[in-house]
C-alpha cells in the first residue's frame, strides 16, 4: 500500500468509528503506485473511482502526491479523439467518456482543497480538449446526442451494462446534466487561470443547457426529472444530477431531494452513485438524513466485511474504494466542513448532526487543521470551531449564519 498517513479524526460513536475504519482500510488497500479500483481483480486507476479516492485522500491526509499523479496520468491518457481514457496507465485502451468529466472534476476538487495554482494551470489544455469533444456532440436543441463508446453511469438492475437510458435520438438527461456540471467547473478554472472569454462561453452554454433540460425532462405529474424525453423512465441518478447541476435550486430542490429518497418506484443508486446522492442531499439541505441513508454499509458490516464491496450482493469485489465515500462525507456533511475558496482559504461550516448530541472531529488543510466540536443539551446548541491562520468563512446552522475568523471561536 502507498504509505498514506491519516491526519483526520472523528468522534461520533462506535458505529461511525467502525465505518470510518473500514473505509480507511479500503482506501489504503486501493492505493499503491497509483489509485486502483480494487486490489485483487483489475487493479486499474479508473478516473470515476479515482475522483472519490482523491477526495478521501485530501479530506484525511496532507499528502498530495497520489492526487497529483492521478491528475497527471489522466492528461497522459488523452487520445486523438480529445478525451481521456477511462483508466490509465493500462495496456488495454478503454473509453468511458463520463470518466473524462470525472477527471475535470478531480482537477477542480484539487484546486479547491489544495490550491497549488502553478500545478493546476498545466492541465487547462486537457480540460479544453475534453469540453470541445463534448461540444461537437451537441444537437441543435442544446442536448447531447448519443455519446459514443461506453457511457457508464452506475451498476444497477435497470441500466443496461451500467448505461443510463436514452431516447430514440440518443438523448439522455444524465449525459446532459453531467456535462453541465463539468462546464461550470471548467468555467471556474478558465476564469481564474485562463481566458475570461472561454469561461463566459462555458457559462453561457451551461445556462442554455439548463433551460433546455428543465423543459425536456421535467415531468409535472411525477414532480421528478425523467431519464429521457419520453418520460417513461425515472431514476434517482437523474434527479441527483438535476440538483448538483443547478437546474433546480432552493426549496424546490429540497422537495425534489426528499422525493427521490422516498420514491421506491424509481431506479435506485448502487454504492458508487451514493457518493453523488450524499452530495445532492447536502446541497439541497437534506443532510440531516445522511445517517439514515447508510443502510447499505450497515448491511455489509452485518455480513462481516472488513472492507467495502463494489456493489451490494452479489458482489465481485469485496474491496472497492468507490464505496469508501463515507470517509469524505463524515467530514463534509456530518461536521459540515466545506472549502468555498481555492486552497481552503475560505470555509463554510454547516453541520448536520443528524440527532447526535455530541460529535467532534478535525481535518488537515494546507494552512493547518480545522477542528469542530458540537454539543446539544436540552434546547441549547453549542459549537466550538478552530480555524488556522489565514482562513475565515461562515458558520451556518438552521437559519442562522455567523462569520468565522481564524483561531478558536465558541458559538
Amino acid at each position: 500500500c502507498y504509505p498514506l498517513r491519516k491526519e483526520s479524526s472523528l468522534n461520533a460513536g462506535t458505529e461511525l468509528a467502525r465505518m470510518e475504519q473500514i473505509g480507511w482500510r479500503t482506501a489504503r488497500l486501493c492505493a499503491n503506485e497509483t489509485y486502483m479500483d480494487c486490489p485483487y481483480y483489475e487493479r486499474l486507476q479508473y478516473f470515476g473511482d479515482t475522483r472519490i479516492q482523491a477526495m478521501i485522500t485530501m479530506y484525511n491526509t496532507r499528502d498530495t502526491d497520489m492526487v497529483r499523479n492521478a491528475i497527471h496520468q489522466g492528461q497522459l491518457s488523452l487520445t486523438a479523439e480529445g478525451i481521456t481514457q477511462s483508466r490509465y496507465p493500462s495496456a488495454g485502451r478503454q473509453m468511458i467518456p463520463s470518466y473524462s468529466l470525472s477527471w475535470i472534476g478531480m482537477l477542480h476538487d484539487y484546486w479547491m482543497l489544495k490550491g497549488d495554482s502553478s500545478f493546476v494551470t498545466l492541465f487547462l489544455p486537457a480540460v479544453h480538449s475534453i469540453i470541445s469533444w463534448y461540444e461537437h456532440l451537441l444537437l441543435a436543441d442544446h442536448h447531447l446526442k448519443e455519446i459514443p463508446f461506453w457511457y457508464f453511469t452506475d451498476w444497477n438492475r435497470d441500466f443496461p451494462v451500467g448505461e443510463a437510458h436514452r431516447d430514440r435520438l440518443g438523448r439522455s438527461a444524465i449525459q446532459d446534466l453531467d456535462f453541465i456540471r463539468s462546464l461550470d467547473e471548467a468555467a471556474e478554472l478558465e476564469s481564474h487561470f485562463g481566458m475570461k472569454a472561454i469561461a463566459g462561453h462555458y457559462r453561457q452554454l451551461a445556462d442554455t443547457m439548463r433551460q433546455a433540460a428543465r423543459k425536456l425532462y421535467w415531468d409535472p405529474d411525477r414532480q421528478l426529472f425523467a431519464d429521457t424525453s419520453e418520460h417513461n423512465k425515472f431514476s434517482q441518478h437523474t434527479n441527483i444530477q438535476a440538483i448538483l447541476s443547478g437546474i433546480i435550486t432552493g426549496q424546490p430542490a429540497r422537495q425534489l431531494c426528499l422525493r427521490l429518497i422516498n420514491d421506491t418506484t424509481i431506479t435506485p443508486c448502487s454504492l458508487y452513485y451514493r457518493s453523488f446522492l450524499f452530495q445532492a442531499m447536502d446541497k439541497a439541505g437534506c443532510g440531516n438524513l445522511f445517517l439514515k441513508s447508510l443502510e447499505p454499509w450497515r448491511t455489509q458490516m452485518s455480513s462481516g466485511l472488513t472492507t467495502w464491496a463494489e456493489t451490494p450482493d452479489p458482489a465481485r469485489s469485496d474491496c472497492h474504494a468507490w464505496s469508501a465515500c463515507l470517509n469524505i462525507e463524515f467530514y463534509r456533511i456530518l461536521l459540515g466542513i466545506h472549502s468555498i475558496a481555492p486552497g481552503f482559504k475560505k470555509v463554510l461550516i454547516a453541520p448536520n448532526r443528524c440527532g447526535m448530541a455530541n460529535v467532534s472531529g478535525q481535518i488537515p488543510v494546507p494552512q493547518g487543521t480545522i477542528t469542530t466540536h458540537y454539543k446539544t443539551k436540552e434546547r441549547y446548541f453549542w459549537a466550538e470551531i478552530s480555524l488556522p491562520k489565514g482562513i475565515n468563512g461562515t458558520f451556518a446552522y438552521h437559519d442562522a449564519t455567523i462569520p468565522l475568523h481564524e483561531g478558536k471561536q465558541i458559538i
